[in-house]
C-alpha cells in the first residue's frame, strides 16, 4: 500500500489525525521536500513526533527512480509525506500513476494547502482565481517569462494570480525577488508590470505577515523568514477591498 500524506502549511500540528494515525502505522515513511517545505519544524523534529525514521526524497527519487518507494509499498505500507495536499503537484500524480501500473494499491490523506489558504489570508475570493504559476531562479542565461504571460493572461479575464516563489535547497525566493523578476520579464517584453500585490509569508504559523500594495510597498516590506508566496490580484470586490485594508494595509 502507498499512501500519500499531506503536512499541511507550517509546522508538526498542522497534520490531520487520520494523517498522524497512517504515518505511525506506516513500514516506511518517506519525505518529499523540494516542492514544498514546512518551516515550522525539522526533518529530525518531525522523525520524533512521528516515532518514525524518515527517508528525505530528492527530486530524482520520485521523477526518475522510485523503484525504492515501490518496493517498500509493495513488501508493506508506505507513506509518501509532502508539505500542503497530495497530488497538487504532478510529480505526486505520476508516482500513483506507477504504483497502480505495478498493482499496488494506494489512497491520499489531504492536507491544507495553500492554494486554498491563500483566500482565507488575503480575503480574495477563491473563484476568481485563474491559473496559478511559479518564477524559477534565472539559471545560467534561462530566464523565462512565462509567469508574466500567465498573470497577464488572467488580469485580461480580470482574474487574480497565485504566484508560487521557487524553492531551492539553499535558498527561498523572497516575494521581492519575485516582484523584481516579475518587473524584469516586464521591461523585457515591453509592457507594464502588474501595479498590486500582496506578500504573504509563513502562511499557517499563528503570525502570518500579509501586505497589499505596489510593488515599491511590497519590496520595503519586513516578511521575515520562509515561506513566502504571492498575488497579484485582478480588479477587487469592494469586499475584497476591504478585507485587505483592514488585514494588510492596503
Amino acid at each position: 500500500m502507498l499512501i500519500f500524506v499531506g503536512l499541511g502549511l507550517y509546522d508538526g500540528a498542522d497534520i490531520s489525525v487520520k494523517g498522524m494515525a497512517a504515518v505511525q502505522a506506516a513500514d516506511a515513511v518517506f519525505l518529499e521536500y523540494y516542492t514544498s517545505r514546512l518551516t515550522g519544524i525539522t526533518v529530525e523534529e518531525m522523525s520524533r513526533l512521528y516515532g518514525k525514521e524518515i527517508v528525505l526524497l530528492h527530486r530524482e527519487d520520485v521523477e526518475q527512480h522510485p523503484e525504492a518507494i515501490l518496493t517498500a509499498a509493495t513488501n508493506g505500507t508506505a507513506m509518501i509525506l509532502c508539505g500542503g495536499d497530495p497530488m497538487v503537484s504532478t510529480t505526486h500524480a505520476d508516482l500513483r500513476i506507477r504504483a497502480q501500473e505495478a498493482g499496488i494499491p494506494s489512497r491520499i490523506i489531504h492536507g491544507a494547502s495553500i492554494a486554498s489558504a491563500v483566500c482565507g489570508i488575503s480575503g480574495l475570493q477563491n473563484y476568481r482565481f485563474g491559473k496559478s504559476c511559479s518564477i524559477p531562479y534565472p539559471y545560467k542565461g534561462w530566464f523565462p517569462t512565462t509567469p508574466l504571460d500567465v498573470i497577464s493572461e488572467n488580469l485580461a479575464q480580470n482574474l487574480h494570480t497565485l504566484v508560487y516563489l521557487d524553492i531551492q535547497p539553499d535558498r527561498f525566493m523572497t516575494v521581492a525577488e519575485g516582484i523584481c523578476l516579475l518587473e524584469e520579464m516586464a521591461q523585457k517584453e515591453g509592457i507594464n508590470a502588474p501595479a498590486l500585490y500582496v506578500g504573504i509569508a509563513r502562511a499557517g504559523s499563528e503570525e502570518p505577515v500579509v501586505v497589499a500594495g505596489d510593488a515599491e510597498t511590497i519590496k520595503a516590506a519586513d516578511f521575515g523568514g520562509p515561506l513566502h508566496v504571492l498575488i497579484v490580484p485582478a480588479e477587487l470586490h469592494h469586499i475584497e477591498c476591504d478585507y485587505l485594508k483592514v488585514f494588510a494595509g492596503l
